[in-house]
């Protein structure tokens, strides 16, 4: 994604409407259609120059900025069998997501247990304020073990992100909120 020359030319040009009441100008919607131009971008080559030399690694999970600025960040990130997020939320910001290879496999708590549901090429999902979920990989896309890929937006740029685990009593305890530092990856 160019840079913007002013933020709101650059909203405008991506389709992005108007202020909201949230945390910030942007809604769920509007992030979804920033990681859906992402995925086009990183898709027909244009982010190639942040790819690492040799690939995407196979050993561990993988990231990289995409865009960012004081309003919304965009990531590419690999993922990898046994290298999960650990439940957590996005504190003070909205997400995105839209996956552009493999599949993913999201694990959300509901208010009573977790719930999951398999993401794969082409799907996207919205992470609303308040949102608890791990992501996991779940397949290559070919039977393989390669990387999925995904592209995911947050709005306004996170800052900080809490931990969390469910009780044998199947309640949600929060573990540590750990700050992101700025531009350290989700």
């Amino acid at each position: 994604m160019s840079l913007p020359v002013t933020r709101h030319a650059a909203l405008r040009a991506r389709g992005i409407s108007s202020p909201s009441s949230g945390p910030t100008r942007l809604r769920v919607p509007d992030l979804l259609h920033a990681t859906d131009r992402a995925a086009d971008d990183v898709l027909s080559g244009r982010c190639d120059h942040l790819l690492p030399t040799g690939g995407i690694p196979e050993s561990r999970r993988w990231f990289t900025r995409i865009h960012g600025d004081d309003e919304l960040d965009v990531w590419l990130i690999g993922w990898v069998p046994g290298h999960a997020t650990e439940l957590h939320d996005h504190g003070g910001s909205l997400g995105a997501l839209t996956v552009l290879s493999g599949a993913l496999d999201e694990f959300r708590w509901d208010g009573e247990r977790l719930r999951r549901r398999r993401l794969e090429a082409g799907d996207q999902a919205g992470f609303p304020l308040g949102w608890v979920h791990d992501v996991v990989w779940a397949g290559g896309g070919d039977g393989g073990v390669r990387p999925a890929l995904s592209v995911h937006a947050y709005s306004p740029p996170l800052t900080a992100m809490s931990y969390y685990e469910v009780t044998d009593a199947d309640t949600l305890r929060r573990n540590r909120t750990e700050l992101t530092g700025h531009p350290k990856g989700p």
